[in-house]
């Protein structure tokens, strides 16, 4: 079992993207096995003993319905604020960071649409983050990778040094902020935390994630979802 950190930690849920291709503009309330997507995220933070705090960030307009359909209904203590998302996902990340406050030493992101992290994965990353300043969940690419241009194959990309990035990620609070600030001050937008981090020039610590640990994207990641609930309810 993984040591938890003693470093009081805040984890930011991001959960304000729209979900085109599942064919609904919201698709972390859509229900799996018997709650909502987002309900199996929250709850996984709420049983990783080295979270002490959640933020959820949602589409503005949806606080109340968080707060009472989400953290109210399925009992999520842990939940201190549901804060409006941004234009961007970085907005919606600094509007998380910004309604934690200031009494937090590490700070994590988690996709809202990934319902199937464990407190293991949560706990180990945050674990690393506190030693090392910034850590990840990721795993290693399985498939061969090709890069292509104009419909055809033009290289096959090594793949031994590949990874599948996921979240959650974590950092000091220290690192995140001097991140961000960057980014900020060279309009800078990248597709996670840890890309703002990297090009901050700060060291991004590798811990092993899970291949169930999927980010919910189409209809078969659903069905894929309620297959390893399922496995793992023993239904």
């Amino acid at each position: 079992m993984t040591k938890p950190s003693s470093k009081k930690t805040v984890a930011i849920i991001p959960s304000a993207g729209m979900g085109r291709r599942m064919g609904s503009r919201k698709k972390n309330y859509l229900t799996l096995l018997d709650r909502p997507v987002l309900a199996h995220t929250l709850a996984a933070f709420e049983n990783a003993s080295s979270i002490h705090s959640v933020i959820i960030v949602v589409p503005p307009g949806d606080e109340a319905f968080c707060r009472e359909e989400i953290v109210a209904k399925y009992g999520f203590t842990k939940v201190i604020a549901v804060a409006a998302g941004g234009a961007e996902r970085q907005d919606s990340v600094k509007n998380g960071i910004r309604a934690a406050g200031k009494d937090f030493q590490i700070i994590a992101v988690h996709d809202g649409a990934r319902p199937l992290v464990t407190p293991d994965i949560i706990d180990r990353t945050i674990g690393a983050a506190a030693e090392h300043g910034a850590a990840i969940a990721a795993v290693a690419i399985k498939d061969t990778v090709k890069e292509s241009s104009g419909g055809f194959v033009r290289r096959t990309v090594p793949r031994e040094d590949l990874l599948s990035v996921q979240t959650p990620q974590a950092f000091s609070r220290e690192v995140l902020e001097a991140a961000f600030a960057k980014a900020a001050e060279e309009g800078f937008l990248g597709t996670d935390e840890s890309s703002l981090v990297e090009r901050a020039g700060f060291g991004v610590r590798v811990i092993e994630g899970s291949y169930e640990n999927i980010k919910i994207t189409t209809p078969e990641d659903m069905a894929f979802a309620e297959c390893v609930l399922k496995k793992r309810l023993g239904v």
